[in-house]
């Protein structure tokens, strides 16, 4: 039985060669001047925008707002996207570096108590701090609901680097070559970063709060 993960963004980065010819149509036709197709890519991306940086400042107000920043300069650098990469994982990275701008003029530093690491391998997604899915009943949505408002509380605690990658790979969904492009580092630094970002998640976390029979 599958362990639940993140609620994933809708929009996923998987390559699938309909949806990729659709994006360059649409970028090609909103730099002539296209109106409907800019409107159209923003729309395609917008509630994927919203939820990266509303788990990269925990503050709805904010993403919201960090979010239409995004959108903004999308439209206003559209020229400067090259086509090398998908329109997707660019404007990732533009929300990306207003969200991490944010939070370093903020010094956001969400305080909370270490507890014990769980044993194990640290290596572990996400996923595998949540209960286990079975259509559960109403108790079980609860416990569900907890371990996610757990979660989200240990992922606002980490530094904005560690909080990054984890929010591209786990909620995003994004390979690791598509990470390092929109956090513009190289591939290797994405995945030992991944790898503390997750030691550190663990730290964060009780184990006891969020390990579930299945």
């Amino acid at each position: 039985m599958n362990t639940p993960a993140f609620p994933p963004n809708q929009i996923t980065h998987a390559a699938d060669p309909a949806a990729l010819a659709e994006e360059r149509d649409l970028v090609t036709a909103a730099r002539g001047g296209n109106q409907a197709a800019m409107g159209r890519l923003l729309q395609n991306h917008q509630q994927r925008i919203y939820n990266v940086c509303l788990r990269m400042v925990n503050q709805a107000d904010d993403a919201a707002e960090l979010t239409q920043d995004t959108l903004m300069k999308a439209v206003q650098k559209l020229d400067s996207f090259r086509a090398d990469s998908r329109f997707g994982t660019w404007l990732t990275r533009v929300a990306m570096n207003h969200c991490l701008s944010h939070l370093r003029k903020r010094k956001l530093r969400t305080t909370t108590s270490l507890d014990a690491a769980a044993p194990g391998a640290p290596n572990l997604r996400l996923a595998d701090h949540l209960p286990q899915s079975r259509e559960p009943e109403a108790h079980s949505r609860v416990e569900h609901q907890e371990g996610l408002h757990k979660l989200y509380a240990a992922l606002a605690a980490l530094d904005e680097d560690h909080r990054a990658v984890i929010v591209l790979r786990d909620i995003d969904q994004m390979d690791y070559a598509q990470i390092a492009q929109a956090l513009e580092v190289a591939p290797g630094t994405v995945k030992s970063r991944l790898f503390r970002a997750r030691l550190a998640l663990r730290q964060h976390m009780n184990p006891a709060a969020v390990t579930y029979k299945g």
